[in-house]
C-alpha cells in the first residue's frame, strides 16, 4: 500500500463547534495534569521511599501503561458503537478516584497496583478524545488533534511545577501532592459531565448495528494496513524513550546533578514549557505540507539532544536539553495521530485511534523496563544513549518506508 495520506471527507458531523472544542481542552488539561502530576516528579522518590528493588522500579512506571495496550483499542473501538460519551465519562470517574488510593498506600506492590488502576484514565480517555475530533474535524484533524494535544500538555507542563512546589514546602510529603492530584480528578470529572452535553451520541438503528459490529473485528484490516503500522509504531518508539526519560531523567538529575525540587520540577516542566505554543503551529504545517518531516526531524534532533545528556550535570545545559527534546517530541506528537486519522475510513476513527493508543502504550510502557535494566548494568549514560540510538533508528527505518513505498503527499 502506498504510504500517503487521504482524507476523508463527509463526515457525519459538522467541521465547526467550537464550544465543545474548548470543553474537550479544558478537560483534557485537568486529565493529563492529574495524571502527570501523580507521576512527575514524585514517583520516583515516592516509590524509592517505600523500599522499591532497583530492578522493579521500571515496573512501577510503567505500571500505568499497561492499561493502554490492553484497553485502547477495545475502548476506541467501543466509543464507534454507543458513542463518544459514555466512555469518556468513564475515564472521567476514573481520573476522579485513583488519585486518592495514593494516600493509602504503604508497599511498593500495592503502589504497582494503583497505577495499574489509574492508567486506566488516560487509556481511554486519549484514543476516544482523538477519534471525536477526527470525527468533528474532517479537514482539519491535524490542526485540531494539535491543539488539543497543546491542552493537555498544559496540564503536563504545569505538574512538574506544581508537584516540585509541593514536595518542596511540605518537605517531600507525598501523600500531600497526592490530595492535589485528586483535586484535578474531581475537577476533570466536572467538566466531563458539562462536556457530555455537548455530545449528542445518535441511537443505532438494526442496520448500523450489524455494520458496527465489523468494527469490533477492525484489529485485523488494522494489521493489514501497513502505513497505519508504521505509523504508530513510530510515535510508539518517541513514547517509549519519552516513558523511559521521564522517569529516568529525574532520577539522574537528583543522584547524579544533585539537584533541589524545585530545581527538577523546573527542568521537567521546561521540557514541555513551548510544546502548547508550537504545537498548533506543527499541526497546521503537516496539514499543508505532509507528516513525513515534522515526523523524521524529530526524531533525529530529539535522539541527539538525549545523547548529550550523561556529559551535562549543570542546571542550564540540562534546562536547554530538556526544551530541545520537549520540542522535538512535539514534531512526533502533532504528525502521527493526524497521519493515522488521514489513513483511517471515517466509520472506524475510534478502531483507528484505539490501534494508535495500544501501539503506543506498548512502548511507553517498554521503555522504563527496558531503560531500567540498561541502567541496572551500564549506568545512566548507557541508559541515555540507549534511547537516543531508538530515535536515531527509527527515523532512518521511517525514511526508507516511505521512500520505497511512496512518498506522503501534500494533504
Amino acid at each position: 500500500m502506498e504510504f500517503s495520506a487521504q482524507i476523508n471527507e463527509g463526515s457525519a458531523k459538522p467541521d465547526g463547534n467550537q464550544v465543545f472544542f474548548i470543553i474537550l481542552c479544558v478537560m483534557g488539561a485537568f486529565a493529563i495534569l492529574s495524571s502527570t502530576m501523580s507521576k512527575n516528579p514524585v514517583l520516583n522518590p515516592f516509590a524509592e521511599s517505600l523500599g522499591t528493588p532497583e530492578a522493579f522500579m521500571g515496573f512501577v512506571a510503567a505500571a500505568s501503561t499497561l492499561p493502554g495496550v490492553l484497553i485502547s483499542f477495545p475502548a476506541g473501538s467501543l466509543s464507534d458503537i454507543v458513542g463518544r460519551r459514555k466512555i469518556l465519562l468513564v475515564s472521567a470517574v476514573v481520573f476522579a478516584s485513583a488519585p486518592f488510593l495514593y494516600t493509602f498506600i504503604n508497599s511498593w506492590w500495592q503502589l504497582i497496583l494503583v497505577r495499574f488502576y489509574h492508567g486506566f484514565a488516560t487509556a481511554i480517555f486519549v484514543p476516544v478524545a482523538r477519534a471525536a475530533l477526527a470525527e468533528y474535524y474532517p479537514s482539519r484533524r491535524g490542526e485540531k488533534i494539535s491543539m488539543f494535544t497543546s491542552a493537555t500538555i498544559v496540564g503536563r507542563s504545569i505538574a512538574p511545577f506544581l508537584g516540585g512546589f509541593i514536595l518542596s514546602l511540605t518537605l517531600w510529603n507525598y501523600r500531600m501532592v497526592y490530595f492535589a492530584v485528586g483535586l484535578f480528578g474531581v475537577l476533570t470529572l466536572a467538566t466531563g459531565l458539562i462536556l457530555s452535553r455537548q455530545i449528542t451520541d445518535e441511537p443505532i438503528s438494526r442496520s448500523e448495528e450489524r455494520r458496527n459490529v465489523g468494527k469490533l473485528e477492525g484489529f485485523r484490516a488494522v494489521l493489514r494496513n501497513h502505513s497505519i503500522l508504521v505509523a504508530s509504531v513510530t510515535e510508539a518508539a518517541a513514547r517509549y524513550v519519552y516513558g523511559a526519560l521521564e522517569f529516568f531523567l529525574v532520577g539522574y538529575l537528583k543522584n547524579v546533578a544533585k539537584m533541589d525540587p524545585s530545581l527538577i520540577g523546573i527542568i521537567m516542566g521546561m521540557q514541555l514549557v513551548l510544546i502548547p505554543i508550537v504545537n498548533p503551529f506543527m499541526g497546521k504545517l503537516s496539514d499543508r505540507v505532509g507528516r513525513k518531516i515534522p515526523i523524521i526531524g524529530g526524531l533525529v534532533l530529539g535522539g541527539i539532544s538525549i545523547l548529550a545528556i550523561p556529559y551535562n550535570v549543570q542546571f542550564i545545559p540540562l534546562l536547554l536539553i530538556s526544551v530541545a527534546f520537549g520540542l522535538c517530541f512535539s514534531m512526533i506528537i502533532s504528525s502521527a495521530p493526524a497521519l493515522v486519522g488521514d489513513l483511517a475510513d471515517k466509520e472506524s476513527y475510534g478502531a483507528a485511534m484505539g490501534f494508535l493508543a495500544t501501539i503506543m502504550d506498548i512502548g511507553q510502557m517498554a521503555g522504563p523496563i527496558f531503560t531500567g535494566f540498561i541502567m541496572a548494568s551500564f549506568g545512566y549514560a548507557g541508559s541515555f544513549f540507549s534511547l537516543g540510538a531508538v530515535l536515531i533508528i527509527v527515523s532512518v527505518a521511517f525514511s526508507i518506508y516511505t521512500s520505497i513505498t511512496g512518498k506522503i503527499r501534500r494533504i
